[in-house]
């Protein structure tokens, strides 16, 4: 398995060279904080065998969340969060892109566009929500911001998995939306759509920010059913807390080129890109996110503060959420070379005295090369 840390120590300098005018502070500490990521160079932690006392020290990960080492815990803790609000309703998942005119625009003003398009894709599914017969009230979502597509390039859209059920604050009254046939659908494509496209253009000239030249008329949203949410959030939260690509997915670097694979969208088939060493950097690196912005938020009844409406719902409603089932690989335990035991972390954070510019292994385990 080749290493991203491998493959940032190859091509960093040339990297620098090509995007150097592109780059923000978050871009060098996530660039930093992945090339060091367990390595000699990260700070150490020492661990002790249960068995015979063997103490050795092992390098920390570096915890940043865009690293594809990194975080997966957090992501199983998300959605054990949100499937403790699920409620007795049919659930969609609701794609709102920003279309491409749009994307040098949310490029360099990332933190305004990215809050518009979460902001604005909120405020469609609950006027829609307020306005519909069955519904009459105010809906709960939980939003995730992406900015990748599977060939990582770049392609801003948030995604919504909402419960066709709404709660009128008003006459205290809980009401569900059936639909009246197989196929049937939450709200219109087309119309969320046009009623979306208006809320961004008003937003981002109101935020003093330029519309592009030429932009669409027809901007796309999608809604599907998701049956009881449970499949779309766990969709959503593998790529939530790690970066935009799986080391195991990088098939070779070699040439000043790196080789990655992806699953096509339509074709559902395995495809092969390669770019050069930098193209791929930047690949990568163009997804990371300001500084404290937070990707995925939760609206409506659906937000952190309304726990106990939740709570008091599953118990009127008779209704007990399904449990998250563990999608994560629980980490594998630090065994003994000396004895096999299993080995207990004693001490944390040792500061490393390993210069970082040394060599980063090419490949995780074995005698292979180095870089």
């Amino acid at each position: 398995m080749i290493r991203l840390g491998a493959i940032i120590d190859t091509f960093e300098a040339d990297f620098l060279a090509q995007y150097r005018d592109r780059l923000t502070s978050e871009h060098y500490r996530a660039l930093a904080a992945m090339k060091q990521c367990r390595t000699q160079a990260s700070p150490m932690m020492q661990v002790q065998c249960t068995g015979c006392a063997h103490q050795k020290r092992v390098p920390h990960s570096c915890g940043h969340r865009h690293c594809p080492h990194c975080q997966h815990h957090e992501s199983q803790q998300w959605l054990e969060r949100q499937m403790q609000k699920q409620v007795p309703a049919e659930y969609f998942l609701l794609t709102f892109t920003l279309p491409a005119e749009f994307r040098a625009l949310a490029g360099v003003h990332q933190r305004v566009v990215y809050a518009l398009l979460l902001r604005c894709a909120w405020e469609t599914v609950r006027s829609f929500s307020q306005n519909d017969k069955q519904l009459q009230g105010t809906p709960g979502a939980i939003a995730v911001l992406h900015t990748n597509t599977r060939r990582l390039d770049y392609h801003p859209h948030v995604h919504l998995v909402m419960p066709a059920a709404a709660l009128d604050g008003q006459r205290k009254l809980w009401r569900t939306k059936r639909r009246k046939a197989k196929g049937g659908y939450l709200f219109s494509h087309k119309a969320l759509a046009k009623v979306f496209r208006a809320k961004m253009l008003w937003s981002i000239e109101a935020a003093g920010l330029t519309l592009p030249r030429r932009h669409p008329h027809k901007w796309v949203v999608d809604c599907k059913s998701v049956g009881n949410g449970e499949k779309a959030l766990v969709y959503l939260g593998r790529y939530l807390y790690r970066g935009v690509i799986a080391e195991k997915d990088i098939l070779a670097c070699d040439n000043g080129q790196v080789s990655f694979r992806y699953r096509n969208a339509k074709t559902r088939q395995m495809e092969r890109r390669t770019v050069s060493g930098a193209q791929f950097l930047w690949l990568v690196l163009q997804h990371v996110l300001p500084k404290g912005f937070r990707r995925a938020r939760n609206f409506g009844f659906l937000h952190p503060n309304c726990k106990r409406l939740i709570a008091l719902l599953h118990v009127l409603l008779t209704f007990a959420p399904a449990r998250a089932l563990p999608w994560v690989k629980e980490r594998a335990p630090i065994v003994c070379s000396c004895c096999g035991a299993v080995m207990v972390i004693v001490r944390t954070r040792i500061r490393s005295v390993v210069c970082a510019s040394e060599p980063v292994p090419l490949v995780h385990s074995g005698s292979a090369l180095t870089l």
